[in-house]
């Protein structure tokens, strides 16, 4: 899969990235301090939440970051298991969390991620470096779902399927994001994928039906 996306194609994309991660924040802004406040009143502990993840992938290194996003979970929900998926009925989902990843709303402070450059608005999700390092031994090609690809919010993997549990979870979603790497090189096919994957997030969120 490593084959050179088109210049051409980065640079709008990055163009996408930076107009649409704006308009985002700027229409989401007033949604935040509700947010925050159902997020304290729900449980104790932070309302964001920053953790470690895996960015781009390149020949000689692979980049990392912190992503962040509203909490969800409670706030020591890790801390006598560490890196663990989270399943469909997790009790260490809050009553507010489990209402943001229905609507994917806890993911809006990723524009931030967006307009640092860290992520993209669509693409594979960005995988935590103790699961991901697992799975490169057990999921082959793994890593080249990142190759020169910003994670992103949104993407094809994303809006077909959703939370890992399973190795088998995993392989699935893996074939959604190298097919995406492979519209990037055709500018044509991947902006009305694109559009089709943006339709699908707003069906997912305005549903209620985030996975």
């Amino acid at each position: 899969m490593k084959h050179p996306i088109p210049k051409a194609t980065l640079v709008i994309k990055r163009t996408m990235d930076l107009v649409g991660a704006s308009l985002g924040l700027l229409l989401t802004l007033p949604l935040w301090p509700l947010i925050m406040l159902a997020i304290r009143l729900d449980s104790p502990g932070p309302v964001f939440f920053r953790q470690l993840r895996i960015g781009r992938s390149h020949a000689s290194h692979t980049e990392l970051f912190f992503m962040i996003k509203f909490r969800t979970m409670r706030s020591d929900a890790e801390a006598g298991t560490g890196p663990v998926w989270c399943g469909k009925a997790d009790s260490r989902i809050t009553r507010c969390g489990n209402f943001l990843r229905k609507t994917r709303l806890d993911e809006l402070p990723q524009f931030l991620n967006v307009l640092k450059g860290e992520m993209s608005l669509i693409g594979p999700r960005p995988e935590r470096p103790g699961i991901a390092n697992r799975l490169e031994d057990a999921v082959p090609f793994f890593i080249e779902r990142t190759y020169e690809i910003a994670p992103g919010i949104t993407g094809l993997a994303q809006v077909n399927q959703g939370y890992d549990e399973s190795l088998d979870d995993v392989r699935s979603k893996l074939a959604f994001d190298l097919a995406y790497s492979v519209a990037l090189l055709h500018p044509w096919r991947w902006l009305l994928q694109d559009v089709h994957i943006i339709g699908k997030t707003v069906a997912i969120m305005v549903g209620k039906k985030g996975r």
